[in-house]
């Protein structure tokens, strides 16, 4: 039976649009969308609907858009499956629905904009100042001047452009009732100042007085997100239909944890995430540390050690003792950091082997591979500088950036899936390719002898 609301049974109608999500991945419906979807207070009238736009590509508004938006989250546990149908997103677009996203945001009653679109996605430099030199970056500041009130809107690469392009309006619509919060959901330190960097970026490039204007309009809100979420696969469709009799082309698994810290104002106010489990707090930053370092640390860790070694999951590579004994030594050193109060590290640390032990989640080494470069900058090189400027060698977290090098020189360079490869590719081809790689994560690493001495050591290991 193809799956749509008729053949659901949702017969009160689709939410109103209330919330812009840009990125419509796997992890934003297994996550936002489901924070969303158990805070309404009245399931029958629900009053946050997602209108979700894609990223690269427009695969899963192609999937989603027939279905109504609906599709199947499955929580995978140790102990089996559950089968939820999932509710809130009621459009599906592709990215290059640029018209639709400008009339979304000039409504009044659109309140947030959430992202889900990769630390890659937001175009900045090691220092985060736009990275206006990026191929699709230049493509959107040539043509943003050209896409004032009235003219057809423009072809936009970039989420940050496309936000200018529809705050923009929401300014000139609604004047000092414009405000609105842009929550960021990526997995990055400081993603509300990874969001605001970009997104005023982009605007002062075309216009400085818009920068300002955008700035007093928006409240750029930083969480801290949590949930594994490996891809979809064939397996999982055919799984879907034969135990809830839909054909959904876009069912999604995941963990049964999930976890939302957020910090920041929501001036049109927003869904009551916290009847989900979500927490407000004052200060995100030690939560988004905890996460990074700790969880997303130890999967880099495992995405290229773990390969290496001929593992394909998460699962495999937590049971080899070598690699578990390098995810402990990386928590050793960043536990050392991670000292205010409420983060309850050694509890976070066993519930962290407890799913990442889960047989049942295919978490997938080479989905969490991919964009190493941008990863690692927020994952492993921060505890490695908190380890040296504390007067110790941080040889864990500098095994992590080793990993990666070893890793990539087992790769057919034309093979390599990362927003940097090009630059990686030339790296690899140089002379010293150790200190080219380096530099890639920040400029002059290559220049840091001690680093250069582990990461060559653990390459010819490897």
């Amino acid at each position: 039976m193809p799956l749509n609301r008729s053949t659901a049974g949702q017969t009160g109608g689709a939410a109103p649009v209330r919330i812009v999500h840009l990125g419509l991945g796997a992890f934003h419906r297994a996550h936002q969308a489901w924070y969303t979807q158990r805070a309404e207070t009245d399931p029958a009238n629900p009053a946050w609907g997602i209108a979700a736009f894609t990223g690269r590509t427009p695969t899963a508004a192609d999937e989603l858009a027939p279905q109504d938006g609906l599709y199947t989250l499955v929580e995978r546990s140790a102990d089996g499956d559950s089968y939820e149908l999932m509710t809130p997103i009621v459009e599906a677009r592709p990215a290059s629905d640029l018209r639709r996203l400008g009339e979304l945001l000039v409504r009044a009653d659109t309140s947030l904009v959430t992202l889900t679109i990769t630390e890659a996605g937001y175009h900045l430099t090691a220092d985060l100042d736009l990275d206006a030199s990026h191929e699709d970056v230049a493509h959107d500041l040539a043509r943003l001047p050209d896409a004032g009130e009235g003219r057809e809107a423009p072809e936009l690469r970039t989420a940050a452009a496309r936000l200018v392009y529809g705050l923009s309006r929401r300014i000139d619509a609604l004047g000092e009732s414009a405000g609105i919060a842009v929550v960021s959901c990526d997995n990055m330190a400081d993603n509300a100042t990874a969001a605001r960097r970009a997104v005023l970026g982009t605007a002062r490039a075309v216009d400085p007085d818009l920068a300002e204007r955008l700035d007093a309009t928006v409240s750029w809100v930083g969480t801290s997100v949590d949930r594994i979420t490996p891809a979809t696969t064939d397996e999982l469709r055919d799984l879907v239909a034969g135990e809830t009799g839909y054909a959904d082309a876009a069912p999604v698994v995941a963990e049964p944890f999930r976890s939302w810290i957020l910090s920041g104002e929501f001036p049109a106010g927003r869904p009551n995430w916290e009847r989900a489990g979500a927490q407000f707090v004052e200060r995100i930053e030690p939560f988004e540390r905890r996460k990074l370092w700790l969880l997303n640390g130890s999967h880099s860790l495992m995405a290229y050690a773990g390969r290496i070694a001929g593992h394909e999951t998460v699962a495999q590579a937590i049971a080899d003792p070598q690699i578990l004994e390098r995810v402990e030594s990386l928590w050793d050193e960043a536990a050392r950091h991670l000292t205010e109060p409420g983060l309850d590290v050694p509890a976070y640390r066993r519930a962290l082997l407890e799913r990442f032990r889960n047989p049942r989640i295919e978490h997938r080494l080479a989905q969490i591979g991919t964009d190493g470069a941008g990863k690692l900058r927020v994952r492993a090189l921060p505890i490695y500088r908190a380890e040296r400027a504390a007067g110790r060698d941080g040889s864990a977290a500098a095994r992590v950036i080793a990993a990666w090098i070893a890793w990539l020189g087992t790769q057919d360079p034309e093979s390599i899936r990362d927003s940097a490869a090009a630059d990686i590719r030339a790296a690899l081809a140089e002379r010293e390719p150790v200190r080219a790689l380096l530099n890639i994560l920040h400029p002059d690493l290559g220049q840091d002898e001690h680093l250069v001495s582990i990461v060559v050591a653990d390459r010819e290991r490897a």
